[in-house]
């Protein structure tokens, strides 16, 4: 059987495809298997200081008046943090499932997409139990994402279906942050609570395909598209990327009112000081060299990326460290 995509076919996307299921198929996550959950190591202690926030990689962490607070209210902010981004990490894990699927009810028998995807969404499944059961035992009760943003996601998901280009520019421009900022800790050496430590190391390990699946995707669609698609997928991708990441890493202004954060503070982190531009722009040297491979990098869309502020070098190599935030 001759396997195809959207009735196109494409011999070397259906062999990343192929690739990529069978990756899948060999080697996959258990929320409820592969995390130890109840054994003693993995208790959440809700005074362990290895919840205060980094202050190189988290833009809160960097701020004078989070690094002055008493130990313990930082680790009390610096748990919410953790707690509500996990959250936001799970609802957008919906969104992608309810555009995905959306998606491939259209394509056509034999479909080496529709495969994959569903392999891809049963992975997300599986990270949605995952983040919600860290949730749930850190014992913050959180809101996830911003208010608009939790109204208009299923709506967003579904429309994202039939413009499968938008959809998975914005699928990067979700997991990419996230993304960044786990490998970061990690690679920092940052110390946190087990539970965390481990949800973020096989969340990175199946979003690596995720993100590869989406790449992809991207190359193959533009390449057989006109254009039209090809003018249109430029001025989204930076638009995209800059809407999603102040969606996904911006808190709700409840944390703020909750915490008592002062305006000037939620200003700076999020994202008027340099230092939080810089990480803001570090989310996506990724992006930004894949946008140069897809030929989406020209005199009018070079400019959207700066005036998103998520200009800057492209990415060597893919997961290339952001020396720049570090420094």
């Amino acid at each position: 059987m001759t396997m195809q995509y959207s009735g196109i076919h494409d011999t070397n996307y259906v062999e990343a495809l192929g690739i990529l299921s069978e990756g899948s198929v060999r080697r996959s996550f258990d929320p409820y298997l592969d995390i130890p959950w109840d054994a003693p190591e993995f208790a959440i202690d809700p005074n362990d200081p290895r919840w205060v926030l980094s202050p190189t990689i988290d833009p809160l962490g960097a701020t004078r008046w989070y690094r002055e607070l008493p130990l313990a209210r930082q680790i009390e902010i610096g748990k919410w943090r953790q707690a509500n981004s996990i959250k936001v990490g799970a609802a957008f894990e919906s969104i992608l499932i309810r555009g995905m699927m959306q998606y491939i009810m259209k394509l056509p028998n034999g479909s080496a997409e529709f495969r994959y995807c569903l392999h891809e969404m049963t992975e997300e499944c599986n990270h949605i139990q995952m983040f919600q059961e860290l949730v749930n035992r850190i014992g913050v009760d959180v809101p996830g994402m911003r208010p608009f943003f939790r109204v208009a996601s299923p709506f967003i998901g579904v429309l994202g279906g039939f413009v499968p280009v938008g959809l998975f520019i914005g699928i990067l421009g979700g997991e990419e942050p996230i993304d960044h900022y786990q490998k970061a800790l990690i690679r920092e050496g940052v110390s946190m609570p087990p539970a965390v430590l481990r949800t973020m190391q096989i969340h990175i390990a199946e979003e690596a395909r995720h993100i590869s699946f989406a790449n992809e995707f991207l190359k193959a669609h533009l390449a057989h598209g006109g254009p039209i698609l090809r003018a249109a997928a430029g001025v989204t991708f930076p638009l995209a990327m800059r809407w999603l990441a102040g969606e996904i890493m911006t808190p709700p202004k409840s944390f703020a009112k909750a915490f008592d954060v002062p305006p000037e503070v939620m200003r700076e982190a999020f994202w008027r000081s340099e230092h939080s531009r810089t990480i803001l722009a570090g989310y996506f040297g990724d992006m930004r060299a894949l946008a140069e491979e897809l030929g989406l990098m020209n005199r009018v869309t070079k400019r959207l990326w700066k005036a998103m502020s998520i200009d800057g070098r492209p990415s060597r190599y893919r997961s290339e460290p952001d020396r720049a935030a570090a420094a």
